[in-house]
């Protein structure tokens, strides 16, 4: 195997895969270096290529994979899909104009202002 990531130390140096496994969530590859020392490293750093289980059983028969066929059949389901009975238009005929109104002030009369506050007053005060 043999580092390609630019940045790291060992970049353009080939070593002896030990092994390749699952491990902290990505694939990674194990190896020794000149001092028997084993070192692991992200496989997206190595020229070492994850076979892909489908496209080894296609062998170059199928252009593409079953999720991703899957995907696009979801995709063209909902593009075409008139769930409402009609599709909104992204024109600007289909666009509801809706414009603001003045708001009317409500008028509090002074018997009302009043029942409030007494009753504000009567909450303040009640000990709990």
């Amino acid at each position: 195997m043999k580092v390609t990531h630019p940045f790291h130390p060992l970049f353009g140096r080939e070593f002896e895969l030990v092994t390749y496994k699952k491990a902290w969530g990505e694939d990674r590859v194990y190896f020794r270096d000149d001092k028997d020392r084993l070192h692991r490293m992200p496989v997206g750093w190595t020229n070492v290529e994850v076979p892909d289980p489908f496209r080894a059983i296609a062998a170059g028969r199928c252009c593409f994979k079953t999720d991703d066929l899957l995907k696009l059949a979801d995709l063209v389901s909902r593009l075409t899909s008139d769930e409402s009975g009609k599709r909104k238009g992204n024109d600007a005929a289909s666009v509801k104009i809706n414009t603001p109104r003045k708001a009317k002030k409500k008028q509090v009369s002074r018997g009302k202002f009043m029942q409030n506050s007494l009753k504000i007053r009567r909450l303040g005060t009640r000990r709990v």
